[in-house]
């Protein structure tokens, strides 16, 4: 190495460790800001349970702003997956504020969401930003998005490693540049401890019984996260389904979320329960001691596809924790492992089937449950990772490997069931 090169290097390294503090401590902020707002926004509506029948009103709102300001960001997770893969053009800074303000109305007014998206978007929103400030090109532009995604991650579940890893995993065949790698990890942490700078607390999970590791629990372990994946493809189904048919029977986007919401809160009203709409939190933590209903993980599907199909704002993260944690809790009724090891299993295998990221879903589940349930986590994210077919939740996420030749096979077979 010659003295230029070794001169631009140690310019080069304070310039990038500055962009991970600038993207770490906004996005952190902002999501410490989101987490705390959306704790209100929960809290009113579960006391105030007649501000469903504003779901329509609401629904009006969003799909007006997102149609009049917000057509060049409407497509939230996707934009960032389509920004890295071609840029074009710098992500609008308006997308953090818009996403922020409509995944805050649907759940005060009681849509079914999530909270990673909003999380997501504003810092990939933020850390675009910083393209013109520091001149960046395409390539180094392609960094920013994922220290964007790394920090919204990270510092909404409070999953630093996770935050990191899914970043990467999630664009991996995109030809991630390997100088991102450390990037990542740094920019991850420092939104983390942003998060708990401001005194924002994250809710805490635990599985106090193992199993022995043996063949017959292994067994057992495969068997129900095939089952968790089939959970996640018919999440990404049914989300893919109900925005197709809003599309489709319904011409001005506006009126979408409008109509949805009229359905959405009679449906609320006829079932005489709010249990499945919001986050879903405190049913996530019962179903960690206590068995959950064989329908509700298909209930909580059904909601969180028709709230996020008609229009409404917020992220798919969260349903499919609690998709995952409600049926491993119901099929502990009939599977002889501890109850709260199959909702953490169906916890993070659910959501790995639904986002093609195994790797980050396992680190989650150790960062959430403890390391010493690795070994099962990895198994069950894994297993659902294969068996939850060709579609995730993300149009734009780019899916090859081992997995993509396996479905490419059953369809040339005439087999496309998945």
């Amino acid at each position: 190495m010659n003295l230029e090169n070794a001169k631009k290097i140690m310019l080069v390294i304070p310039k990038w460790i500055f962009i991970c503090a600038l993207t770490g401590i906004f996005s952190g902020s902002a999501s410490a800001f989101f987490l705390v707002a959306l704790e209100w926004a929960t809290h009113y509506r579960e006391h105030n349970n007649w501000i469903i029948w504003l779901l329509p009103v609401g629904g009006l709102i969003i799909g007006l702003c997102y149609h009049y300001w917000g057509k060049d960001v409407v497509k939230g997770n996707n934009l960032l997956l389509e920004e890295y893969e071609n840029p074009q053009k710098i992500i609008p800074l308006k997308m953090a504020p818009l996403v922020l303000i409509s995944t805050l109305i649907t759940h005060l007014l009681g849509g079914s969401a999530g909270r990673e998206g909003t999380a997501v978007q504003m810092g990939g929103s933020i850390a675009d930003q910083f393209t013109k400030l520091f001149k960046l090109d395409n390539s180094e532009r392609k960094t920013l998005i994922i220290l964007g995604i790394s920090a919204g991650f990270a510092s909404v579940f409070g999953t630093p490693l996770a935050g990191a890893l899914f970043a990467l995993e999630v664009l991996y065949f995109s030809k991630i540049s390997y100088k991102s790698i450390p990037l990542t990890f740094i920019t991850a942490y420092i939104a983390y401890f942003t998060v708990e700078f401001w005194q924002v607390k994250h809710t805490h999970y635990s599985i106090p019984i193992l199993p022995e590791m043996n063949f017959t629990n292994i067994l057992w372990v495969i068997l129900v996260s095939i089952l968790f994946g089939l959970a996640a493809m018919l999440f990404s189904r049914s989300t893919h389904f109900w925005g197709a048919l809003f599309s489709k029977t319904i011409p001005f986007p506006p009126l979408r979320p409008f109509i949805g919401g009229i359905i959405l809160a009679l449906v609320i009203y006829l079932i005489g329960t709010t249990k499945y709409i919001g986050l879903g939190v405190p049913m996530i933590v019962d179903a960690f001691s206590n068995p959950n209903a064989s329908y509700d993980f298909l209930l909580k599907i059904l909601f969180t596809g028709f709230t996020l199909g008609a229009g409404f704002k917020g992220g798919e993260v969260t349903p499919l924790f609690f998709v995952g944690a409600t049926l491993g809790s119901a099929l502990s009724l009939i599977v002889p492992l501890p109850i709260a090891l199959l909702a953490g299993m169906g916890f993070v295998a659910v959501f790995s089937g639904a986002t093609h990221t195994p790797i980050a879903c396992t680190v989650m589940g150790m960062e959430l449950f403890g390391i010493e349930s690795g070994i099962f986590i990895g198994i069950a994210c894994l297993t659902a990772y294969f068996s939850s077919g060709s579609v995730g939740i993300y149009h734009a996420q780019i899916v090859k490997g081992t997995k993509y030749r396996l479905y490419q096979k059953i369809k040339t077979k005439n087999l496309d069931l998945f």
